[in-house]
């Protein structure tokens, strides 16, 4: 009997899944009890995947309130997009958001600073005035605010917030707005699966690991840290947990040992 235990490593957050594995000796019955739980666990999983991709990732690549600025970059009327077609104008969006960005890259190598880390979605209000704007949230300290303004050509009004981690906004706050249009728009604005958030390449991605711990093994969230999402549901053959939580630095515990599996007999 063994059990598997997946981690998804956003650095300060972190997700835990632990779920029973089928074994080749249950019967029909328990197997597919077991199925049925680790299925219930994925399925959990992929209602947020998206938000909870975005939320990983920010958590990986700005960890800390005072790791990043969310900066709203929007139009001027003489370089609004004025497309009928919103997919046309979401093309034109996105090249400006490209542009701003090669212009920011040159800006910090020119002052010996090294390219912005930025993450980001592409926006348009659902008002009358349909008004597209861009929200970014850059590796910024505040110094390099006279940078940031130079490198949107697109406009002057430019709205500037620190990135908050704490109990009323974090990075699943802010995951939520940049996955806000998917869910509202996606018809209107973009292709069907398309992502109308972005990342730059050298932000870090998020490590996923897996690994067979043994079936007495449980979910437990050491001293120093701050407990998010705890689930568990257990039924009479098989159960399953998720755990979230963020910590204050990077000691977390050591990932279990897996069980070796035994070679079988042929």
């Amino acid at each position: 009997m063994a059990k598997q235990l997946k981690q998804y490593d956003g650095g300060r957050l972190q997700l835990f899944i632990l779920y029973d594995r089928v074994n080749r000796y249950d019967s029909p019955k328990v197997r597919a009890a077991k199925s049925k739980a680790s299925s219930e666990a994925q399925r959990r999983m992929n209602q947020k995947n998206a938000l909870r991709a975005v939320e990983m990732r920010l958590a990986k690549n700005f960890p800390t309130a005072g790791s990043g600025r969310v900066y709203t970059l929007t139009y001027d009327d003489a370089h609004h997009p004025n497309d009928a077609d919103p997919k046309v104008c979401r093309k034109k969006v996105i090249r400006d958001k490209d542009t701003f960005l090669k212009n920011l890259r040159r800006e910090r190598a020119a002052a010996g600073l090294p390219a912005p880390k930025a993450a980001g979605c592409i926006e348009v209000l659902t008002s009358e005035h349909n008004r597209w704007h861009i929200h970014i949230c850059i590796d910024a300290t505040g110094d390099d605010d006279e940078m940031i303004r130079r490198s949107w050509r697109k406009g002057s009004d430019i709205e500037v917030r620190p990135l908050r981690v704490d109990k009323e906004k974090n990075h699943e706050t802010l995951a939520r707005y940049m996955t806000k249009e998917m869910r509202e728009l996606q018809d209107r604005c973009c292709s069907p699966g398309a992502h109308v958030w972005f990342f730059t390449r050298n932000c870090a991605k998020v490590e996923v690991d897996t690994v067979v711990v043994p079936d007495d093994y449980s979910l437990s969230a050491p001293k120093n840290c701050e407990v998010i999402e705890s689930f568990k549901c257990k039924t009479e053959f098989a159960e399953y947990e998720i755990l979230k939580l963020r910590t204050n630095s990077q000691a977390f515990p050591r990932r279990p040992k897996a069980i070796r599996r035994r070679a079988g007999r042929r």
